[in-house]
Order: structure tokens, then sequence, then C-alpha cells
């Protein structure tokens, strides 16, 4: 079969989305895939046809690539978007570029819009090798999907099924120009180093290397997908509404949890942390159990790439964004304001009319209490103790309070307001950032 059949079968199951976008550097993969797309556009019905090249600004030569990619593209009558992006400086310049690229890829992304990138088997193998040497995991071996969300669209790899030789045959036979980028030949970056030094001597031991490693991590893939719904079946359990589902952040029961074997647990829980924060080493998983098997009266934290896990009673809550900084402690005047914003900690709301008097908005203080009818003054930490307030939120939680006494607290039952109900205090609290998988 063709390269340009093959191309079109692997897109079928995106025939009808609303645009196809074709990521072009303007390099010997993108070009073909750009050049066998406007070809099929020809004779076939397809989406409109658009191409995104990125400018990194990363070396002299690449202001020079997007009078390229414009010239192609008109050639091919294809509409060329060129983007800017700054590359965040740090410990992986590789890894800063590409996040920057698929950031801005994702802002051009419509709903149901496609992304097309030219990624081949070559490189399928070159990401299985390159995780391998840095112990990846079942879902990491399983290396690139075809397919996967980006912004409001799909993010697709049409060309996985195909080798760079094959790509290269192609080029020449249609008299295609690209552009060859310098730091490709640069062995200091690692996929460079595997495309140059590694992958040719294994090819040279074993020819058919590449289709194997491509079952390889088909195979792992399908692991993967079999490890996911083992993963929903024992996080059906876990999962339970909490009481204090108003919070609105992520968080597990531990006693389902605790009658997993510890493979099943650690499995259960990368599934559920996966769209939270980056996955943590096998060695850092210690912190895990440290978690888990903490004293009663303890408050663990186990401190992760994006945000923290942080346990209270017998469920582990994920904290991230403002969660993870203290709110600003002043106490605010209401005078008559029914809204008032919270600096780091959301917004509270007075539902109903306060009586006239000097009301003030804050947090708790040390041995503060708080008179309860028919029950006297209470300490608000026991009050906490006796109504499970996780452990992590006591401090943020909004009081109100009139001539200095607290009369309510936010949100919890038979405390947060009037008892004759004309008024409550009610929080909206800051949203955990879920941050990029």
């Amino acid at each position: 079969m063709s390269l340009s059949a093959r191309l079109l079968e692997s897109l079928a199951p995106w025939r009808d989305a609303p645009a196809w976008h074709i990521a072009l550097s303007g390099g010997l993969d993108s070009t073909v895939l750009l050049h066998l797309l406007a070809g099929l556009a020809q004779r076939e019905a397809l989406p409109p046809l658009f191409a995104i090249h990125i400018h990194h600004g990363l070396q002299a030569a690449a202001d020079a690539w997007p009078a390229h990619c414009r010239e192609l593209c008109a050639a091919l009558s294809v509409p060329l978007q060129v983007e800017y992006v700054q590359v965040s400086s740090g410990a992986s310049l590789e890894r800063a570029a590409r996040e920057a690229r698929y950031a801005a890829f994702a802002t051009r992304l419509g709903g149901g819009e496609v992304l097309l990138t030219a990624q081949h088997r070559d490189d399928q193998a070159e990401t299985l090798l390159f995780r391998l040497v840095r112990g990846a995991g079942v879902q990491g071996l399983s290396g690139m999907p075809v397919s996967r969300a980006l912004g409001a669209g799909q993010l697709v790899r049409p060309l996985l099924n195909c080798s760079r030789a094959e790509m290269l045959a192609y080029a020449h036979a249609h008299n295609l120009r690209w552009i060859e980028d310098p730091s490709n030949s640069d062995e200091r970056f690692s996929r460079n180093y595997l495309r140059r030094q590694v992958l040719p001597a294994l090819l040279q031991r074993w020819p058919q290397a590449l289709s194997a490693m491509s079952r390889s991590a088909a195979h792992l893939s399908e692991a993967g997908v079999l490890l996911d719904e083992l993963a929903q079946q024992d996080l059906a359990g876990a999962t339970d509404t909490a009481s204090f589902s108003w919070l609105g952040i992520p968080n597990l029961a531990l006693p389902a949890l605790r009658e997993l074997s510890d493979a099943r647990q650690r499995n259960a829980v990368r599934y559920w942390l996966r769209p939270l924060t980056a996955m943590p080493d096998s060695e850092h998983w210690a912190g895990w159990q440290a978690l888990r098997d903490a004293a009663p009266d303890a408050a663990p934290v186990w401190r992760l790439a994006a945000g923290e896990l942080r346990r209270s009673d017998e469920r582990v809550w994920w904290v991230s964004g403002e969660w993870l900084r203290s709110p600003t402690a002043a106490a605010i005047a209401l005078q008559g304001i029914q809204a008032v914003a919270l600096p780091g900690n959301g917004e509270v709301t007075i539902a109903g009319i306060l009586p006239s008097g000097d009301w003030q908005i804050g947090y708790r203080r040390a041995g503060e209490q708080m008179l309860l009818p028919g029950r006297g003054h209470r300490d608000l930490k026991r009050l906490f103790n006796e109504l499970g307030v996780p452990v992590f939120v006591r401090d943020r939680l909004p009081l109100l309070r009139l001539d200095d006494r607290v009369v309510a607290i936010a949100n919890l039952p038979g405390v947060q307001g009037s008892a004759d109900g004309l008024w409550q205090l009610q929080w909206r609290p800051p949203t955990s950032d879920q941050g990029l998988s």
C-alpha cells in the first residue's frame, strides 16, 4: 500500500473534523506530511487544511524558516500561520521547547479540530529507547499514542506506521525541498545521540528492530489500557462523595485502597494522579507508604511535582495552586458588603441581611471559641474535630465575627449562619489548579 493510501486509512476516524492543522517545522517529515495531504485534498473530500509553523527563536538559522514554510505552503495552496514562542530556560531545552510548541498548538485548535504531526516509526523507536534508559514504566514504554487530547481538539500522529526511509524516498521521488535543522546533529541532545549512534548499530545487527520495537510499544500500550481499567475498578470504592465535596479538591478514601495489594495501590493512585502531576519515580513512592501508614493523629504530606497529597483522618487530598499558599490573615470589615474577595482564598458571600453591628471576616486564632445554642462555648479546634474538618482547611476557613466574637463559620452545617436562618456565611474556595499532564 502506498504512503498516501496508508495515511488516508490512518486518518479515517477524523475525516469529519472541522479542520486539520499540520504542524510544519519545514523539515523532512512535516514537509512530506504536508505534501501528502495537499495531494489527497485534490482527490478526496478532506476537512480544510491549515499549516502552523512554530518559531522558537533558539538559533539564528531558524529566522529563515518561516519564509521557507510560506513558500512551500503557497505552492501547495495551504494557508500558513506562523507562531512565535518564548522558550523557558531550564535543565532540559528539548523539553522546554516541546512544551512551548504544544502550548502554542493548543491555542490554535478549535473544538473538535485536529493537529497532525509527522512522527514516524523511527521516532517511536527513539522514544521507546529514551524512556527505557530512564526507567519508565508500562505507560511510558507504550510510546507515543496515535492520538490524544490537545486543547479543544485532538493531536493525531498518522505516520507512526511509516519509516523514515519511506518518507525520504517519497521526498526524493517528488523533488521536495526541506530544512536541515543544524541542531539535529548535536549529539548532546539525547534523541540525536540515539538516532545517530544507537539506532544504526541496532539496525546493523537486527534489521527488523524498528518494526519489532513498534510492536513492543503496541503490546505495552495494550497492557497500559488493561492497567487503567483495573485502576478504574479499584478506585470506584475510594472516590465516594465526601462530606466536604464543596471544597472542590480531588480526594480518595484510604480504607478502600488499604484492601488492595501494594502494587494495585500504586497502580490506582498513579492513574488518579496522572492528570494532576508528573509521576514520581519508583524510589519516591516511599512517600505514598509514609502517607498511608502514618498515625491517625498525624498530618503527613507527600510532595510531588505539581502539588501535594495531604492526609486528614482517613482521606488523602490533592492540594495545589493557591491551596499551597497561606491566605492573607488580616480581618476584613464588611460594612454592608454582601460579597468579599479573600486574597488567595476565594470569596465569601452573605446570603441574607446582617443586622447592624461591627462585622468582620477573618480566620481562627489560637484558643478561640464560639457560642453554640444549648451547648455553651466550644473551642474551635474541638468543634473542627467533631465536624471532621480536614486539618489543612482549618486555618483558611472564613469566620464571621460580630464585635470580635465568632458567630459563624463558612459552609459548616449548624454553625454557618444565624439560628433563625435569616443569614448564612457561604464560601467559594479557591480553585485547585489541576496543572498540565
